[in-house]
């Protein structure tokens, strides 16, 4: 790996909600990584530092460490490609993040002996140093009108959303992330991987966040389909969809620790918008084996809590150590959430609750029993975690 890479600052500056980075947003950033004088090859010592908006590809080669200095953008028609055994360890703050742009492309592949880690560059590491991955595409989204309308995300001020159900960001497999979360406010945080209208052309498969300050997965819209996915020790909720996500999630493993809150939290729109697309559409993915692991019924926690008219269909569930197995919030107005359940669009088949008190609590304001709701309750063996999960994961 012998080469200079330019990489400019302009589009933070344009983008709403970057008032800060470390380059000199006035001019075009060098960045050296290896040059063919380095008379020492460590990348540690050397800094191998990335940041800033790409103006060409970007190719970070296998078994190599490198610093994140400040935002890393992908823009359209730009490559991200990421090789097995890269560690990328991010400046402490919660405007240091990756973010593949609407039209750009990341090719992330590591593998199960040698995935890729995107962690803290502190000496003593904790949830929330840094920011987190950012993909935006082009697939539906119902916070706004519909049509190639788009809305803008929390972090970064980058539009997400469209029309294009296909779309396709990239590939991301074997990728794990580790102490994200950095908040740049009380409404604008980072999560471990955040998918915004993400198409589902896009390969998603094989991910861990790990130990982060806030959610470990969000799916802002979209329709990509995830699988073997690992949160550990998240903060806030562990996998959160709002928007009108409406793709599959296979595989899942959710375990909480000290402070948490929600093993899932599904919206069928995001509250602080509003359901805008025309026709009116909710989020309303499948889950199939999933296992959700909580610190036990004594502590007041839910494994999964579903609003804001959410549909969702569960399949091979398993939930462990909660005081309430699902919540379900609504009314029979504006955030039917209940009504998903009447119309067989939102329930759950081969289900174990084990050390839960609750298994269902019902706020919608529609009337279902139990019976209703779930389909082969003690029959639930959820995601055989050990079969995937080796030598890529954290515990």
């Amino acid at each position: 790996m012998k080469k200079s890479i330019l990489l400019f600052s302009a589009l933070l500056a344009l983008a709403t909600g970057f008032n800060s980075c470390s380059s000199d947003d006035n001019g075009d950033v060098e960045v050296i990584i290896n040059p063919d004088t380095n008379p020492n090859p460590d990348p540690m010592a050397e800094g191998n530092e990335i940041g800033g908006t790409l103006t060409a590809d970007l190719v970070l080669e296998a078994n190599e460490e490198y610093i994140l200095t400040e935002a890393l953008i992908v823009p359209e028609g730009f490559t991200l490609t990421i090789n097995p055994g890269v560690v990328v360890r991010a400046n402490t703050g919660s405007d240091v993040f990756v973010a593949i742009a609407q039209g750009g492309t990341i090719n992330a592949e590591g593998t199960s002996s040698n995935p890729i880690v995107f962690t803290s560059n502190d000496a003593t590491p904790n949830a929330g140093d840094w920011g987190g991955l950012i993909v935006l595409g082009r697939a539906p989204i119902n916070s706004v009108a519909g049509g190639n309308a788009t809305s803008t995300s929390e972090i970064g001020g980058l539009p997400y959303g469209g029309s294009i159900v296909n779309d396709n960001s990239g590939i991301i497999r074997y990728l794990r992330i580790e102490y994200s979360g950095g908040s740049a406010s009380a409404s604008s945080e980072n999560n471990g991987f955040s998918f915004y209208g993400v198409g589902n052309g896009t390969t998603v498969a094989f991910i861990q966040a790990f130990e982060g300050l806030d959610d470990g997965i969000e799916f802002f819209g979209g329709t990509v389909n995830a699988s073997n996915i690992s949160v550990v020790g998240a903060q806030d909720d562990s996998v959160d969809w709002t928007e009108g996500f409406t793709g599959t999630l296979t595989d899942v493993y959710i375990e909480h620790r000290q402070s948490h809150d929600k093993g899932i939290e599904g919206d069928g729109f995001n509250t602080d918008i509003g359901n805008n697309a025309s026709p009116i559409f909710w989020s309303a993915p499948t889950i199939n084996n999933i296992t959700i692991v909580g610190l036990g019924s004594t502590n007041e926690n839910e494994a999964v809590r579903l609003r804001a008219g959410t549909r969702a269909l569960f399949t091979n569930v398993l939930i462990e150590g909660f005081e309430e197995g699902f919540d379900l919030d609504g009314d029979a107005g504006a955030s039917p959430t209940g009504q998903g359940v009447l119309d067989g669009d939102t329930g759950v088949t081969d289900v174990t609750f084990t050390d839960v008190i609750l298994n269902l609590k019902n706020d919608t304001g529609a009337t279902f029993t139990d019976a209703t709701f779930f389909t082969g309750i003690g029959n639930g063996t959820g995601t055989d975690y050990t079969s995937w999960r080796a030598g890529w994961t954290r515990n």
